[in-house]
């Protein structure tokens, strides 16, 4: 990699502080392994030091863009309740709809900030007693219950690796159109058991090339990007 190459690529923030993955004791210098082990950095491949140096790179700027992020979204809440306050306090207006949502928009009409306000779901008990009526259905259609139905009970009552219920597919099951008067119960088991157990923030940005064009987001999200 040439000297010039490298500056092109190299992003201009300052990296976070990352711990070097080697250290020295009575003068050797180790590198500890992933059991924990203590290893002469001498016998460590070289393959595997490369592979060390270039995720402790890319570590440091992660956690200085994450810290980048957390910043603008805290100064971001931090405006909008400036501007929201001096609204309320000279002009006697207000922003926003439902549950927090508001929308702020450029004079120009080519740059906006919204804010979303999204529930924080969880399931009470009575979710166990509609899997009980669901499956009770499931077994007596036997061969008359559709593949797509059974596919997604199959999915929404299945929980992921971390214990969670697949809540998609849970609401999804509340859109199925079936008469059935267990089934029914069980849908109204469903709804029993939604707790909302609190509320998150989201803050997107946009911006387009005119009025007449589509907006595109700006995007912060390093999976979206």
């Amino acid at each position: 990699m040439t000297e010039q190459h490298a500056q092109t690529t190299t992003p201009s923030r300052q990296p976070a502080h990352v711990p070097g993955g080697e250290e020295t004791i009575n003068g050797i210098s180790y590198m500890r392994n992933a059991q924990g082990d203590l290893r002469p950095t001498e016998l460590v491949k070289p393959q595997d030091k490369l592979q060390d140096q270039t995720v402790r790179g890319i570590i440091g700027y992660a956690l200085a863009l994450s810290d980048e992020v957390s910043r603008f979204k805290a100064h971001t809440f931090e405006d909008i309740s400036a501007f929201e306050a001096i609204l309320a306090g000279q002009y006697d207006a207000t922003v926003g709809g439902k549950k927090g949502n508001k929308t702020l928009m450029s004079y120009d009409g080519l740059f906006k900030v919204q804010v979303q306000v999204a529930d924080l779901i969880d399931f009470g008990p009575e979710l166990q007693i509609a899997k009980t009526l669901v499956d009770e259905c499931l077994t007596e259609w036997a061969a008359d219950a559709r593949p797509e139905i059974r596919d997604i009970v199959t999915r929404a009552f299945n929980t992921d690796k971390a214990g969670q219920i697949n809540r998609s597919e849970i609401f999804m099951l509340l859109r199925l159109e079936i008469e059935d008067e267990r089934w029914q119960r069980a849908m109204q088991a469903i709804k029993d058991a939604i707790r909302v157990v609190g509320s998150k923030s989201y803050v997107r940005c946009y911006q387009r090339a005119a009025l007449d064009a589509a907006w595109k987001a700006i995007q912060i999200d390093l999976a979206k990007a």
